[in-house]
């Protein structure tokens, strides 16, 4: 396989163990990032990340005034008070679970196509991506919401990580860019043909 640029576009070369699952879904879910936001512009949202981190906020609240509470009146008298904080850590433990499992869903990126004119509502894409644990194939799903019409539509493609990676753990980018802008030329595409 011939020597290609990385992520970064740098002399930054991504490397990995190539027989780490997670490191291997990271690195590719980073370089779809890298393209999407900085090679072609699109705004970032953090909103499904800001659902789950008000979940976590909300969890470690009830712990830590759970604790403080049963330091300032010890066990007998903040029995109720600690029976009220475990309680409500379990239930937001639930809810964040599933948060994690029905509206996240393996998502990576939303990013935000903004129209050049200002004046139409921002187009939507969506990106997820699975890689199982001893599993060579990734999954990558990427769903575009017009922001005018609401006509969502989505593509998917499932490779194996050898295509991206050399026999070093070498992430090559240009190789998994060229993937990435195939998928988004044929979500394009049917823009147009409608």
């Amino acid at each position: 396989m011939a020597p290609s640029k990385n992520v970064a576009g740098t002399d930054d070369v991504v490397k990995i163990d190539k027989w780490d699952s997670g490191a291997l879904k990271n690195a590719l879910d980073d370089g779809a990032k890298k393209m999407f936001v900085d090679n072609l512009g699109y705004k970032e949202s953090h909103l499904l990340m800001d659902g789950r981190l008000l979940l976590c906020t909300l969890v470690v609240a009830f712990a830590m005034f759970g604790l403080v509470w049963d330091y300032l009146y010890p066990f007998p008298e903040s029995r109720n008070v600690l029976m009220i904080c475990v309680i409500s850590y379990f239930v937001l433990m639930a809810l964040l679970t599933l948060y994690l499992t029905y509206m996240e869903k393996g998502i990576f990126l939303v990013a935000l196509e903004q129209d050049r004119a200002m004046m139409e509502p921002d187009n939507k894409w969506v990106l997820s991506s699975s890689l199982r644990k001893y599993d060579v194939m990734y999954n990558l799903t990427i769903s575009y919401t017009d922001g005018k019409t609401k006509e969502e539509r989505v593509v998917s493609c499932s490779k194996c990580v050898a295509s991206f990676f050399d026999e070093n753990g070498v992430f090559c980018f240009d190789l998994f860019q060229s993937v990435l802008e195939n998928l988004r030329q044929d979500l394009l595409r049917d823009k147009k043909k409608q």
